[in-house]
């Protein structure tokens, strides 16, 4: 526990309670909803807890928001850079993930994130909304889906429905890629490649 809120924190704790007040849920509904515990929850909405990953996408399956909707969202413009050292990571079991732009269409959000993954530490999901679109960029990833497994080299691509179980190893060394998530606003999963060209 940090004695001082960090950005992550801040928005975190606004964006929560902010998502939780207008869905009338309770403190104690939201933890039953998520399975993260009542004074977790209210740490986190009062900025006196480091989130993890696991946590901030348990909140995004129980509140059925887009990741991006607990996270800092920037302004659209005509040129964005963003600096993978300005952005403060979080961290997983197994991975680092920066957040780099919200995209929001008329029908679709689309998260773009920079993923770094550890050496043989599984990063596990229960699920969430979206559909994850992952392409490596270095080193070989393992990745299951709903019991399924493929393995990814560089260039490699995967792409499925994340309301599914799925976890990724990087069993030799560090690997790097980019994850592209996506969130039919109107409630629907998007549609990603046929699973057979994905998987």
């Amino acid at each position: 526990m940090s004695d001082q809120a960090g950005p992550i924190q801040e928005m975190l704790a606004a964006n929560v309670k902010r998502g939780r007040t207008l869905q009338g849920l309770s403190i104690s509904e939201l933890s039953r909803r998520s399975g993260i515990g009542k004074a977790t929850l209210s740490q986190l909405e009062s900025g006196n807890c480091n989130p993890t990953i696991e946590t901030i996408f348990s909140l995004s399956r129980a509140l059925e928001i887009p990741v991006s909707e607990l996270l800092d969202t920037r302004p659209p413009g005509d040129l964005t850079v963003v600096r993978a050292a300005d952005v403060e990571p979080l961290v997983g079991e197994g991975v680092d993930l920066r957040s780099l732009r919200h995209i929001r269409s008329a029908h679709t959000d689309l998260d773009v994130y920079d993923q770094q993954f550890r050496a043989g530490h599984r990063q596990l999901s229960q699920g969430h909304t979206g559909t994850e679109h992952t392409v490596v960029q270095s080193g070989r990833l393992e990745v299951t889906v709903d019991g399924y497994e493929v393995e990814l080299g560089p260039g490699d691509y995967v792409g499925f429905d994340a309301s599914l179980p799925h976890s990724y190893l990087a069993p030799d060394g560090p690997v790097r890629s980019v994850l592209l998530l996506l969130q039919d606003r109107a409630g629907r999963q998007p549609r990603s490649a046929p699973h057979s060209a994905a998987l």
